[in-house]
């Protein structure tokens, strides 16, 4: 192994991943066999060309005072490195790519996916709380009776408990379950 760090021998970690390169040389050329060694040309080959494209369209997008590389810099330095012929793929590939990503914008949406209105999504969800309001109302509900009921069989030789105790507990509990309750829409959508 060389005697070099990270800092000094940066070319190792700048390749392409070999799967995918072999991928492409099988996709190319499916019958035929290509030794190692000539894998590995093609891998440092691919990526000494990325390298040069690449700085040279920094290099141009320098030049124009833009900060970010754009398809137009990267055609042009195609052009400028005598690699004209490629550029009417190239444009048919970022073509594909803009309609293909523009595809995935419109149907990413999850209300596309569900086939439901927004409106009834929107009744939905407020038929929903107002079941959550209903069950918590109950459980509150239940759960003063049954620490009425406990009260009174602890004090069932003392006496009863007076119904307007009885009827006051219950009256807070429906302030408790109502009290939730807002029909504004407080959501944006």
């Amino acid at each position: 192994m060389d005697d070099c760090d990270n800092a000094t021998c940066p070319e190792d970690e700048l390749t392409l991943p070999r799967s995918s390169v072999n991928k492409m040389i099988k996709e190319v050329l499916p019958h035929l066999r290509v030794a190692n060694n000539s894998r590995e040309l093609i891998l440092n080959c691919c990526t000494e060309f990325i390298m040069l494209l690449s700085s040279h369209s920094n290099e141009i997008c320098e030049k124009k005072n833009k900060k970010t590389i754009l398809p137009e810099h990267v055609i042009e330095a195609l052009r400028e490195l005598g690699f004209g012929d490629y550029v009417p793929e190239v444009n048919d590939v970022l073509s594909n790519f803009k309609s293909e990503i523009s595809s995935r914008k419109r149907s990413n949406k999850k209300l596309d996916k569900l086939g439901i209105s927004e409106e009834e999504l929107l009744r939905q969800q407020q038929e929903l709380f107002a079941q959550a309001r209903q069950q918590h109302y109950e459980s509150e509900l239940a759960q003063h009776n049954a620490a009425l009921a406990a009260a009174a069989a602890a004090n069932s030789g003392v006496g009863e408990i007076p119904a307007a105790t009885l009827s006051g507990v219950q009256s807070s509990a429906e302030q408790t379950a109502g009290a939730g309750v807002d029909d504004d829409d407080d959501y944006d959508t």
